[in-house]
């Protein structure tokens, strides 16, 4: 079982950017691909991007593709999501996932694992 905190979150200008983390408990953190998913109000958890056990292969949302960055450090237990180039349409509660999968996925439901969340607040 691994339990998932994220932080990093906060208000920031439209074209600003933010690095969110996410500390993962448990010796095994190395055998998870780990997601990051977001949710707005009043709308559905969407996938952002999600990274192998390795942090040599991911995959991205189109929305976010080319302005967000996500990395793991395996020696931290803990992964990353670099979002540069903020927008309004960015602001949402942000949440880092693991699964167990042996392939990166961007389903909902093949995540086991979710952190509580952190607030990514956009200014225009």
């Amino acid at each position: 079982q691994v339990q998932l905190a994220e932080s990093g979150g906060g208000l920031v200008q439209a074209g600003g950017s933010l690095r969110l983390s996410c500390a993962a408990s448990g010796r095994t953190f190395s055998h998870y691909v780990m997601g990051w998913f977001r949710q707005a109000p009043g709308k559905e958890r969407e996938f952002v991007s999600t990274i192998n056990w390795s942090g040599d292969s991911t995959d991205y949302a189109v929305s976010v593709k080319g302005r967000f960055t996500i990395s793991r450090d395996n020696a931290k237990n803990t992964v990353y999501l670099q979002m540069n180039s903020l927008k309004p349409d960015d602001a949402a509660v942000y949440y880092c996932a693991a699964t167990l999968s042996s392939v990166k996925t961007s389903r909902l439901r093949d995540y086991d694992y979710w952190g509580q969340g952190t607030q990514v607040t956009v200014s225009s």
